[in-house]
C-alpha cells in the first residue's frame, strides 16, 4: 500500500511537470517598416538572427538582435513566402505576380537568379535532406520542385489535388501541405516528387497556416475558429481546438502552437494540457489584421506583420491600410 501511494505521488509529480503552467507572452515592441500595407508570410532564420518579411513587391531583412532593417531584396513582385537553405547559403522568395522564385545570397541579400514555377506560387519551403525547394502554386494546384545543388527544376508541376496553402518539413524527406479547398493534409515525397499520402482534417474547414512539432510528429493546421492537431503517420486528427477568427498563420515553439487570429487581433496559445487533450491556455492581444506569424525557437519570440487599418468603406468592402503604418509586432515572454 505504501509503495502504491509513493508510486502514485511520483506519477502525479511527473504529470505536473509535463503539463506545467504556460509562460506569459505579451507584445514587447513593434518594428516600424512603413511603405505599402501589403504582406503575407514571414520567415525567421534563428541561426543567423534574421527575419525575412514579404512586403508586396519586395522582401525586407531585419536583424533580430537589434530589430533594425538591414537589407531589402527588390523586385519580388507579389511575394508570398521565403525559404532559407543555410547549409548551401541560399535563400528563395515565391513571387506570386510573376510566377517565379528569386534566388538570393544569404550573406549579401543580393539576388543571384530566378526560376519559373506554376501559377501564383504561394508557400515555399526548403527540404534539407534532399536539398530541394518546393513552391506550392495556388492557381495551378500543383507544386514545383527545384534542386538547389544543381540549380535545376526537377519537377515543374506535381499535381496536389486542390489549392495548396502552407507547408512544413520533418527533415526526413517529407513535405506536409494543407489543401485549402478539400480540407486535407497531403504528404509530398521530395525525393521522388510524388504525393505519397493524403488525409482529412475535418472539421477544420479551409486550412491555411501549418506548423509542426518534429519531436512528437504532430501537425497544427488552422482554419476559421478551429485548430486541427493531426498525426501524419496515422492520418488521424487527434484534437480539434476552438481558436480565434480568421487565422492565416500558426507557429510552434517550446510545446505550444500559436495561431495568429487576424479578425480578433490576438493569438490563441494552444498546448497539450493532459495526455491527448489540447486546449487554449492563453489569449495574447496583438493587433487587428495580424494574421501571419513566425517563431524564433531560440529566443522564444513571435513575429507578426500588420498595418493599422482605416474604416471600412460606407458602401461595403474591405478596409484599407493606413499609409506608411506597416510594422512587425514582436511578442515574447
Amino acid at each position: 500500500m505504501k509503495y502504491s501511494l509513493v508510486l502514485a505521488s511520483g506519477l502525479l509529480a511527473l504529470c505536473s511537470a509535463a503539463f506545467a503552467a504556460a509562460p506569459a507572452y505579451k507584445v514587447l515592441t513593434k518594428i516600424k517598416i512603413g511603405g505599402a500595407g501589403r504582406w503575407d508570410y514571414v520567415y525567421v532564420d534563428s541561426a543567423n538572427h534574421k527575419l525575412y518579411v514579404s512586403h508586396g513587391t519586395q522582401t525586407e531583412v531585419i536583424d533580430t538582435t537589434t530589430d533594425k532593417l538591414i537589407a531589402t531584396i527588390p523586385d519580388t513582385k507579389g511575394v508570398h513566402g521565403i525559404a532559407v537553405a543555410n547549409d548551401l547559403g541560399k535563400g528563395f522568395t515565391s513571387n506570386g505576380t510573376t510566377n517565379n522564385v528569386t534566388v538570393f545570397d544569404l550573406k549579401t541579400s543580393k539576388a543571384t537568379g530566378t526560376f519559373n514555377t506554376g501559377q501564383n506560387p504561394d508557400a515555399i519551403i526548403y527540404e534539407p535532406s534532399t536539398h530541394r525547394v518546393l513552391t506550392l502554386n495556388g492557381k495551378s494546384n500543383d507544386a514545383t520542385i527545384y534542386d538547389v545543388k544543381t540549380g535545376q527544376v526537377v519537377a515543374a508541376s506535381v499535381p496536389v489535388g486542390g489549392k495548396p496553402e502552407f507547408a512544413q518539413v520533418d527533415g526526413k524527406g517529407n513535405v506536409y501541405v494543407n489543401i485549402e479547398n478539400t480540407n486535407e493534409v497531403i504528404v509530398i515525397n521530395a525525393a521522388n516528387a510524388t504525393v505519397a499520402k493524403r488525409y482529412s482534417i475535418a472539421p477544420c474547414d479551409g486550412p491555411s497556416g501549418l506548423a509542426i512539432d518534429t519531436k512528437k510528429g504532430l501537425l497544427f493546421s488552422v482554419c476559421n475558429k478551429v485548430m486541427a492537431v493531426s498525426n501524419p503517420a496515422t492520418g488521424k486528427v487527434v484534437a480539434s481546438v476552438t481558436i480565434g477568427q480568421n487565422p492565416d498563420g500558426v507557429a510552434f515553439d517550446d510545446g505550444y502552437a500559436f495561431s495568429a487570429n487576424g479578425k480578433d487581433g490576438n493569438i490563441s496559445m494552444v498546448s497539450e494540457t493532459a495526455p491527448g487533450k489540447w486546449d487554449v491556455v492563453a489569449t495574447i492581444p496583438t493587433q487587428a489584421g495580424a494574421r501571419t506569424i513566425g517563431a524564433d525557437q531560440k529566443a522564444h519570440k513571435l513575429y507578426l506583420p500588420a498595418a493599422e487599418m482605416g474604416p471600412a468603406p460606407a458602401g461595403g468592402g474591405r478596409a484599407q491600410a493606413v499609409p506608411d503604418s506597416f510594422s512587425i509586432i514582436v511578442v515574447g515572454r
